[in-house]
């Protein structure tokens, strides 16, 4: 299936590959499918290009390569909703932006994307303001993994 996209023009996608959210991210509540393309090799970053909103991609990570301690419960109700049945079938992506002017790189850890890998359904939680921020400073843990290779 060919996708029109504003940031890589055409491009093929294996049907397989859809991810459908049971709920638009917030305030794109009409957008419910997605593809995860590659920024580039060996690259942390992901994009989440909406399928059907050639405008429309989020730059995301899996947060665990970079904060090894977030972790959280997915209640009963989310569970249900991405027909989720075994542990191993979940990834977590967080939404990240690149402040313009400062150049700060941050992570939304308030508001994780999961999904259910073998059904292709995610959903994005909205998790404990009180405990995940919705703004998180990347830039030290990228440093950080740049030092590590």
């Amino acid at each position: 299936m060919e996708i029109e996209t504003t940031r890589f023009g055409k491009v093929t996608i294996d049907t397989d590959k859809v991810i459908t959210l049971t709920k638009g991210i917030l305030g794109f509540p009409d957008s419910l499918r997605y593809v995860l393309i590659p920024h580039k090799p060996d690259s942390p970053f992901f994009w989440l290009q909406s399928v059907d909103r050639p405008d429309l991609a989020f730059v995301v990570i899996e947060p665990g390569q970079f904060f090894q301690d977030y972790v959280f419960d997915i209640d009963d109700e989310t569970q249900a909703q991405l027909q989720l049945s075994d542990a191993s079938d979940v990834t977590v992506l967080v939404i990240v932006t690149f402040a313009r002017g400062t150049g700060e790189i941050t992570a939304n850890l308030l508001g994780p994307v999961v999904i259910n890998t073998s059904k292709r359904i995610g959903c994005q939680m909205v998790l404990d303001p009180n405990r995940y921020p919705v703004r998180y400073p990347l830039s030290a843990e990228l440093r950080r993994a740049q030092e590590g290779k």
